[in-house]
């Protein structure tokens, strides 16, 4: 049985309500090793610190989604730091950058993510990064700190800019986009990338790999995820599962060995 991480998850969202309590653990024994709860906001960090206090296999990332800027008091950094005493958070996010949709505050956006830069560095935690629409930015910023220990999440971008990434020190995580039949720019980007610079994550409940593609997504659905780079990258599923395993293990610290 293949055992791998998924470094990036949402079980705080009102689609697993009905079945949260269930489904974890069956997710667990059939191969998941970890996962990682990432927090949006301070309500949505909250609960993923809750949640990994609850299972000792679930980690907490906190931090504020760039578009939960806007409805974030201005002192919420020292909230933020208050979490990182706990030894279950173990990154930074995710944070960043996002001008997908109309009426973004470009400015807020860019204080939010480099304040909550320079707090993960401060405290020796890894940042989990968001860009969406706004590669030029992102790179731009992260560039002025010259190496960023982080993990570039959900990655879809140009094969130049996962290089701009790798440059960075950073890792580069893909989900089930990569199984998407409109997905040749990721897959070109995903040859350029070393293994041991790759992780894995569903972001679920979104990003459901083929052939689930617009259902709910869960950690068990990186297995199609997993033969996917297999496939592209000339290797085993098994090889894939290992390091992509002790990839995030090294970035993510705090996760028990």
């Amino acid at each position: 049985m293949l055992t791998y991480i998924d470094s990036h998850a949402h079980y705080d969202d009102e689609q697993f309500d009905f079945d949260r309590d269930e489904l974890l653990p069956r997710l667990h024994k059939n191969g998941v090793r970890n996962i990682v709860n990432i927090g949006c906001s301070l309500e949505r960090s909250q609960f993923s610190v809750d949640l990994a206090e609850s299972y000792p296999f679930i980690y907490a990332a906190v931090g504020i989604h760039p578009e939960d800027a806007p409805n974030t008091p201005s002192d919420y950094l020292p909230k933020l730091m208050q979490w990182t005493e706990n030894p279950k958070v173990t990154a930074i996010g995710e944070i960043g950058l996002d001008y997908h949709y109309d009426g973004y505050d470009k400015n807020l956006q860019m204080r939010f993510f480099e304040e909550q830069l320079d707090l993960a560095e401060s405290v020796n935690l890894p940042v989990v990064i968001h860009s969406r629409d706004a590669a030029e930015d992102t790179m731009n910023i992260l560039r002025k700190r010259g190496k960023v220990n982080g993990v570039m999440h959900c990655f879809s971008g140009s094969a130049e800019t996962a290089r701009q990434v790798l440059e960075l020190g950073m890792n580069i995580s893909f989900t089930g986009v990569l199984t998407f039949k409109n997905a040749r720019k990721a897959i070109e980007a995903l040859k350029t990338i070393p293994l041991e610079r790759l992780m894995l994550e569903t972001d679920c409940p979104y990003m459901a790999p083929e052939p689930n593609r617009g259902k709910r997504c869960d950690s068990g659905m990186i297995v199609y995820t997993i033969d996917k780079i297999a496939e592209i990258k000339g290797i085993s599923p098994e090889i894939v599962a290992e390091a992509t395993t002790e990839n995030t293990l090294r970035l993510f610290h705090r996760i028990a060995k």
